[in-house]
């Protein structure tokens, strides 16, 4: 049994902002695996499906990032899910556009979200970053922190969309083989794509 959590903030002002890309591929992976409705519960959104076989459990904190740890305890803890069959799906300011990186544990890289997530359920969960690219490092802070709110250009849109569908095609991995073997296997893709 597995919890996947994509994290973003709730309210329709922020739907299609950078912070949000985790609600974008929870939803895309609701709609891909005929996950049922979801149902509001844990300070969340939850919905349940099977993925390859596997029991998944699809939630959407709805505290606002910098709470979602709070949620994501309180579905972990009711379901006895250990933190190393929970994937958390986010944005990251550190990786460009084009770019997807997984792995298990790390520190949180001043994203708010993990940082709520770790205090919670410790950090040796399975993460899945994509990159929303970061505002030019000479402007002040305010403008970093609008940056993850604001939308995307047309083009990293397009970018954007194709990952999400890497990440929701390829999900199953994560559940049988690994995280290991779903970020190799997510690198041999986007390498493929670019060429």
């Amino acid at each position: 049994m597995f919890l996947i959590v994509g994290l973003g903030n709730p309210g329709a002002e922020y739907q299609n902002t950078r912070h949000n890309v985790g609600f974008m591929v929870a939803d895309e992976i609701h709609e891909e695996y005929h996950f049922g409705p979801y149902k509001a519960k844990f300070d969340g959104l939850i919905s349940e499906g099977m993925i390859e076989g596997e029991k998944v459990y699809l939630l959407k904190p709805q505290t606002y990032m910098n709470l979602s740890g709070n949620s994501v305890v309180k579905a972990a803890h009711f379901y006895k899910i250990l933190p190393q069959n929970v994937i958390v799906i986010h944005d990251d300011m550190d990786l460009k556009i084009n770019q997807i990186k997984a792995k298990i544990g790390g520190g949180a890289g001043g994203h708010n979200g993990l940082k709520s997530i770790d205090a919670q359920i410790s950090p040796n969960y399975n993460r899945i970053r994509l990159g929303i690219g970061h505002p030019d490092s000479s402007l002040p802070h305010e403008a970093v922190v609008n940056h993850v709110l604001t939308g995307f250009s047309k083009a990293d849109k397009a970018i954007l969309d194709e990952n999400i569908r890497l990440v929701t095609e390829n999900i199953g991995v994560v559940l049988k083989d690994g995280i290991a073997a779903f970020s190799n296997k997510i690198g041999n893709l986007l390498r493929n794509n670019a060429k």
